[in-house]
């Protein structure tokens, strides 16, 4: 059976008649074609998925899209500025080389982001909690961390 969602998707409103069962990541990447999103596990564990909801990291693969009727999605899409200068998190993270092949960057800044706005100058040991959730397979964690603690210093300063 068919449903209309309607929500604000990087601050654009969005219409779509889906399956019920469809979930959030399938709406994003395959009918608004936002293929930043990734789609890493199916399983809600690696975060690769990971978007705003109203605000809040959320991993798309665990709710169906229909849950999101009426919020505001925020995608990676929509981190940098519309010049192309990056948001403090993405410079962060190539500064501070918390990337390799990329594949799990989207959905780590996208919960780094959440994470800063709340912890304007984390711990590492802060940082290492919030991306419990949010696994990479290239990189030993290290660079990303540095990349989180400078991201969210310079969040807090551009404030």
């Amino acid at each position: 059976m068919a449903v209309k969602v309607s929500m604000k998707v990087n601050g654009k409103p969005v219409s779509a008649e889906l399956e019920e069962r469809t979930l959030l990541v399938t709406l994003i990447r395959e009918t608004l074609r936002l293929t930043g999103t990734h789609v890493g596990c199916d399983t809600a564990q690696c975060g690769a998925c990971t978007v705003h909801l109203n605000g809040k990291a959320v991993k798309s693969c665990s709710m169906l899209a229909m849950q999101a009727e009426g919020a505001e999605i925020r995608t990676i899409e929509d981190v940098a500025a519309a010049d192309g200068t990056l948001h403090p998190m993405q410079a962060a993270f190539k500064e501070h080389h918390g990337l390799q092949c990329g594949f799990c960057t989207p959905g780590m800044v996208m919960n780094a982001i959440d994470f800063a706005n709340g912890h304007p100058n984390p711990t590492e040991q802060q940082v290492r909690e919030a991306l419990d959730g949010n696994f990479c397979r290239c990189t030993g964690y290290h660079n990303i961390v540095k990349a989180i603690m400078a991201g969210a210093q310079a969040m807090a300063a551009a404030k």
